[in-house]
């Protein structure tokens, strides 16, 4: 007996087209998911526009002329979709209050009492625990989903011979026999004689060659080998995307800001420098704050004015005036996710910060406004997570590594050392 497959709200809302992940099963909506999607349409923002995603794929599989919502219609990977419209209010009592949740949990009630294998599909883990009470079977919903722990970090460790460290160091590049990498990766490699280097894998040529030199950025030096390896991906030219994970500390941030203001305003690569940050503790909208939107942004922004004056205070000059120059230069700029959308940004530096909060379905909608000559940067950990629907499987800086890891054009670098003071690395590490 096939399953049926019960989509709570957050599913559709996390990804438009998860209806069509489905193959081979049934596919039910209650109708009180179709309500909550029904409310939701006409906020400006990406639950209404995901609400309306939702909206337009329903019509479109409607038109097909392959059943209806009530008898099911057939879709193209042989399942069938249906709205479930059966009152199921009688069962809500089985469950405290009378919330929408309970209602959709209640729809799949009935049909498990009806005999139908039915699974219980959710962001929510709250909603899954409930459901699983009563005897359903759940599911997170793993389409967009990469695992974390096996997830590629851009650097490893490579045991070779002395010899071949001596030539690395004498012609600047080296094969080696027999190695598996990945465009752009990094290698630490070691020798038994305790000779040691830092490589980057070559796709073009398949060899190891030297990374670029970064002694002094803006007053900013690399203080460890993963901060060497993301300076020499955020100068990379021909690196049109880098993400780059780790803990609170590791320096991700005013790295990426710092190879910015480099590529900005020392060479002139990129016209400017846009920085955005998801707004996620006001429910992902800065219209509760009082004022413009650029005092709105301030109090989110903060963070990047803090690293900006360390840089400015780094880089030798006066600190004040030079980040006032920084900052009336009109070559950077602050802004909020929601208002990425639907622009086109050529020849820009952009730096996502705390990506690990935004969906995947977010993150493809920001990378692909880049336009030509454009470098992307997304930053964050994700294992410190503000979303309630997203865990460090799911969330978009995960998500992008696991899809890009073997794009020539991207890059990737896992940070675990922090370097910000004894006391943040201590915290980072007992508590």
């Amino acid at each position: 007996m096939s399953k049926t497959f019960i989509l709570d709200t957050n599913v559709l809302l996390h990804d438009p087209e998860s209806i069509l992940k489905f193959p081979k099963s049934h596919i039910a909506i209650p109708i009180t998911v179709i309500e909550e999607l029904d409310k939701m349409k006409r906020l400006q923002n990406e639950l209404g526009r995901n609400s309306r995603a939702v909206f337009r794929l329903l019509v479109s599989l409607s038109q097909t002329g392959q059943g209806t919502f009530h008898s099911g219609i057939k879709l193209d990977n042989h399942s069938q979709l249906r709205i479930e419209l059966e009152d199921s209010s009688d069962l809500v009592s089985k469950l405290p209050g009378s919330s929408s949740d309970n209602r959709i949990i209640a729809s799949a009630l009935r049909l498990h009492y009806n005999g139908v294998k039915v699974v219980f599909v959710s962001k929510d883990f709250a909603a899954r625990i409930k459901a699983e009470a009563l005897g359903i079977e759940t599911e997170d919903y793993e389409n967009l989903k990469f695992s974390y722990d096996t997830l590629y970090k851009g650097i490893r460790d490579l045991p070779t011979t002395k010899t071949n460290i001596d030539h690395f160091f004498k012609d600047g590049h080296v094969t080696i026999e027999g190695l598996e990498a990945r465009p752009n990766e990094y290698f630490i490699l070691t020798s038994p004689e305790n000779s040691s280097a830092v490589a980057k894998y070559d796709l073009r040529e398949d060899r190891l060659r030297h990374l670029i030199r970064s002694q002094n950025i803006w007053g900013i030096h690399p203080r460890n080998v993963e901060q060497r390896c993301a300076i020499d991906l955020l100068l990379r030219d021909d690196i049109k995307l880098v993400t780059m994970l780790g803990p609170a500390g590791t320096g991700k941030t005013l790295l990426a800001l710092a190879c910015g203001l480099r590529k900005v305003f020392d060479e002139g690569t990129y016209s400017k420098i846009l920085i955005s940050r998801p707004i996620i503790p006001l429910g992902r909208d800065i219209g509760y704050l009082p004022g413009t939107k650029e005092e709105k942004l301030f109090h989110w922004m903060q963070p990047i004015y803090d690293n900006l004056e360390i840089l400015c205070t780094s880089s030798g000059n006066e600190p004040r005036e030079t980040l006032e120059w920084v900052l009336q230069s009109k070559k950077i700029e602050m802004e909020a996710v929601t208002y990425i959308r639907g622009r086109s940004l050529p020849k820009m530096y952009i730096i996502v910060d705390e990506a690990q909060n935004l969906t995947p379905h977010e993150v493809k909608t920001i990378v692909s406004r880049a336009g030509e000559g454009t470098k992307v940067i997304l930053t964050g950990d994700p294992t410190q997570i503000d979303n309630p629907y997203l865990d460090k499987d799911s969330n978009a800086l995960t998500y992008v590594i696991g899809r890009f890891a073997d794009q020539p054009i991207y890059g990737n670098i896992f940070m675990n050392k922090t370097e910000r003071s004894e006391l943040a690395a201590i915290a980072t590490e007992v508590l």
